[in-house]
């Protein structure tokens, strides 16, 4: 057994045979790239010329004063292409270009990941095909919209819910019938090293908000907020603290229109350890033990599982792990828009909206740290047609 490859009992590579040896090429790559100074100092230029960090930590003063402590956000959505999901993207086609690939894929829920992916194809001079779940597409237009206006062919999942888990599916299977093509994932989900490098290009997060919040107020949070679908924000922004054990790390899942199933997408919460897409991890399962229905009005959430670093996470107690439903999350969305003057995509609505329950139960001289993962200009004719709906 391959133990790096494992979180505890949770990770592994549960993939075909046929798809070993491209595994093993992508983790020896990997960990050769990141005692590489040269590559090193490649994704530290990009991240900070291009991307555009670091991000700032801002202090949300109306919200802090509304609910009588101090509240700073992470802001990622300040990032190029309004989201971390760029952090990882440079570091893949990095990695990509380092072992000689032209042509890369990906998978993406909400669009964020897919432009991310587009844009680094663009810059790297790389043919790039997204996979997207064909609900998803409709959901999300505007973000298809910006792939293809930057080159990429976007690619719908016409089977099982169209959503996210049909956008992997159909990104693996093109991956295994081209192994020549660098697949970049976008979450901290998948075989190993997937996980291990997602979380290695995310942990800039975390590292940057736990200096700047010992900078900023002289102290560290008393807990830090991320959502989680598959988990790659949170897992980047819980990088920087999990060794300090007074903070508490609080991932936040979509419980939808409620905690019934198909109705949510709460894995962590609602979940048991199975096996999809060649890992371990808690993951929601039909009456067969297969991936089951999943629903959040984030088509960046509602994923049948979670990273596997977070199984183990929960599971040893480091990490909590809540739901929030969509009205909650909607609720927070208009919050922040109108409090401070920030659109927040509907994925980071679910952690300030966790983060707002438990501020009043804090003193006042606590600091709450939230991880506001994208910007929601690409959920504003959703949120149009939800509060027609809603009348």
């Amino acid at each position: 057994m391959n133990r790096k490859a494992y979180y505890g009992t949770f990770g592994g590579q549960y993939v075909a045979e046929s798809l070993m040896n491209t595994l093993e090429e992508l983790d020896a790559a990997f960990e050769e790239a990141i005692r590489d100074p040269e590559f090193l100092k490649q994704y530290h230029y990009y991240l900070e010329q291009y991307v555009g960090r670091e991000t700032p930590l801002y202090y949300a003063e109306r919200l802090s004063e509304k609910y009588g402590m101090k509240m700073y956000l992470k802001r990622e959505d300040l990032n190029h292409t309004g989201a971390h999901k760029i952090n990882n993207v440079i570091g893949q086609i990095l990695l990509a270009k380092r072992m000689g690939k032209k042509k890369v894929i990906a998978e993406t829920g909400a669009g964020q990941h897919g432009v991310a992916t587009a844009t680094g194809a663009a810059l790297f001079d790389m043919e790039c095909t997204v996979y997207m779940g064909a609900e998803d597409i409709k959901r999300q237009a505007l973000n298809v919209m910006r792939m293809e206006m930057l080159g990429a062919k976007v690619v719908p999942a016409l089977s099982g819910q169209r959503t996210l888990k049909e956008a992997v599916d159909e990104a693996l299977a093109a991956w295994i019938a081209n192994p020549d093509t660098f697949y970049v994932l976008g979450s901290a989900v998948g075989p190993h090293p997937y996980p291990t490098m997602v979380r290695h290009f995310q942990a800039v997060i975390g590292c940057e908000a736990r200096e700047q919040m010992l900078a900023e107020c002289g102290k560290l949070p008393v807990a830090a907020f991320a959502c989680v679908g598959g988990g790659s924000n949170a897992i980047g922004l819980f990088a920087g603290f999990v060794d300090d054990a007074d903070v508490r790390l609080i991932g936040v899942e979509p419980a939808g229109r409620g905690l019934t199933y198909g109705d949510h997408a709460a894995s962590l919460c609602k979940g048991e350890p199975g096996v999809m897409h060649g890992f371990h991890s808690y993951m929601i399962k039909d009456e067969n033990g297969q991936p089951g229905a999943v629903y959040s009005i984030s088509a960046g959430l509602d994923y049948p599982s979670v990273g596997p670093e977070h199984s183990y996470l929960k599971d040893i107690g480091r990490a909590e792990y809540v739901s929030v439903t969509d009205k909650e999350a909607v609720d927070a969305f208009f919050l922040l828009s109108r409090t401070e003057g920030i659109i927040p995509a509907l994925e980071s609505s679910h952690a300030l909206a966790e983060a707002v329950k438990v501020a009043p139960t804090l003193p006042k001289d606590a600091a709450l740290l939230v991880c506001l993962s994208g910007r929601g200009d690409k959920d504003v004719e959703q949120m149009e047609a939800f509060l027609e709906s809603a009348k």
